[in-house]
């Protein structure tokens, strides 16, 4: 029976226009009638159906231009600097990295497309198989997770559920985007399973998206919520199966998908689910003999300087950023570039500075440490096969430090935050508050996809830093894309655009 469903799934896919704010393709299951599914309610039917929802989840995290870029470009950790012609791109890194950004600037709506495509997938699912509860369970609390992208990137968007039928959806405030994200987790959290499944959201990974939630909960409604973060937080700790691993980076490696660290991830493989292309992003032209890799990299994300310095030298996590003269994979033979700037003080040698000279227009093709967390084996194609961790228990440890230190318990605190300092070799702290902490999640998580969200709760993503002014409040917002207020005529922008 199961083969006879795997190719129902394959071949019934039929594609579906939903209404103009959406503005997607989805995919719908055909060819398993409820008999079946009464008759045959397997987990392998249930794995079957709901791989659609998670593939619109992997689709466009790992790869440049939307969710993931907006985020780190927008941050004190990235930059896209521009050399000359390339990487101008109508200035639309550059407006990200300086809080100049327009609503009609293309990468934030494709990060809506994508967090409302997962949320169409769900209810689509939802909608074809409203009788079996374990997967619905399930799509609940990962549309939640995408409606926790929605709130903390663009505030009051529609909240759209299955029982919703086409036309334009009302918008809804960022209060009850919160509510819904709170209640989808309270009912379905126990459904879920406790297995370890990586890959799939579980019980753990639902508390996991409760705690982002109320840990942010101030910046959301205005109401702290600290103690319900530590309380879902808790759950993990004290219940859940995760540990540190005992190599920093044997979480970020090419074969991480038994990391006991990692808590959900997303299952790139450079032949069946493409669009992990971080080394691309970030690493020089010429650097493609350092990895043979098969096509060229475009040179693109940096480190800031000081992002860079805020490691210690012995902290083991400073090797997430490349540094210094770079080789060919023989590791002895120095990499040139034949185009390399006659202002360059490095010469053609490639040389990975901390000091970028400027973001635009010139800036020097080798400047700035680069992404340098996720394994690259030697041959690789414009695609990774690393699981890109959403979820790490480093960062269950983190939230616990500051949760208790927002509550005045700084003795928690402390020690929460050392357990993840001892992994790096990093030497333990012995007091604690807003900037260390903040320094400690910066280190820790880098490139990762959390530190936009870190900056606003702790009040200093409107800092000026290298290459951007003091910016104003309204700015931890993204504008409503333009292309969602043509489509529908029900959303209003946020204030400030």
């Amino acid at each position: 029976m199961l083969r006879s469903i795997k190719s129902l799934f394959v071949g019934g896919l039929i594609a579906v226009t939903m209404g103009s704010c959406w503005e997607l393709e989805q995919e719908v299951l055909t060819g398993i009638t409820q008999e079946d599914l009464q008759e045959n309610v397997t987990p392998e039917l249930i794995e079957v159906l709901k791989q659609s929802a998670y593939s619109a989840v992997v689709s466009n995290w790992g790869g440049h231009g939307g969710l993931y870029s907006i985020i780190e470009v927008s941050s004190d950790e990235l930059s896209i600097p521009q050399k000359g012609a390339d990487w101008e791109d109508g200035g639309i890194w550059l407006r990200n990295h300086r809080h100049t950004w327009i609503s009609t600037d293309g990468p934030y709506n494709g990060a809506w497309q994508y967090a409302f495509r997962i949320v169409g997938e769900c209810n689509l699912l939802l909608q074809q198989y409203p009788d079996l509860e374990d997967l619905g369970a399930e799509l609940r609390v990962l549309r939640a997770l995408a409606y926790l992208w929605l709130i903390d990137n663009f505030g009051n968007v529609p909240i759209i559920r299955e029982t919703d039928r086409g036309g334009n959806p009302a918008q809804n405030t960022r209060q009850e985007v919160f509510q819904f994200i709170e209640t989808s987790i309270l009912e379905n959290a126990d459904l879920l399973t406790k297995n370890n499944t990586r890959t799939n959201l579980n019980y753990w990974t639902a508390h996991m998206i409760l705690a982002k939630l109320y840990l942010n909960a101030q910046v959301y409604t205005g109401t702290p919520r600290w103690a319900d973060a530590e309380a879902a937080l808790d759950v993990i700790i004290n219940e859940g199966p995760y540990s540190l691993a005992p190599n920093f980076f044997s979480n970020f490696a090419t074969a991480n998908s038994n990391s006991p660290e990692n808590m959900f991830t997303l299952p790139y493989d450079a032949n069946n689910a493409g669009g992990f292309n971080i080394h691309q992003m970030t690493y020089h032209y010429s650097t493609q003999q350092t990895f043979e890799l098969q096509e060229q990299p475009w040179n693109g994300y940096a480190a800031l300087e000081e992002f860079y310095n805020s490691f210690e030298e012995n902290d083991v996590r400073i090797n997430s950023l490349r540094e210094g003269p770079q080789f060919r994979s023989d590791g002895v033979t120095p990499i040139t570039d034949a185009s390399a700037e006659a202002n360059d003080p490095d010469g053609p040698e490639i040389n990975f500075t901390p000091n970028i000279n400027e973001l635009a227009p010139n800036a020097l093709r080798q400047a700035g440490t680069r992404i340098n967390k996720f394994e690259i084996q030697l041959g690789a194609g414009p695609d990774l096969s690393n699981d890109f961790p959403i979820f790490r228990y480093s960062d269950v440890l983190l939230m616990k430090a500051e949760a208790a230190w927002r509550q005045g318990n700084n003795t928690v605190a402390l020690q929460f935050v050392n357990q993840v300092r001892e992994r790096s070799n990093a030497d333990p702290l012995t007091s604690i508050d807003a900037n260390i902490l903040l320094a400690e999640r910066g280190r820790e998580l880098f490139a990762e996809g959390h530190r936009r969200s870190d900056l606003i709760r702790f009040g200093r993503y409107n800092d000026a830093w290298w290459e951007k002014a003091q910016s104003a409040p309204f700015r931890n917002l993204f504008p409503i894309p333009e292309n969602q207020l043509q489509a529908n005529p029900n959303l209003r922008q946020n204030d400030g655009y």
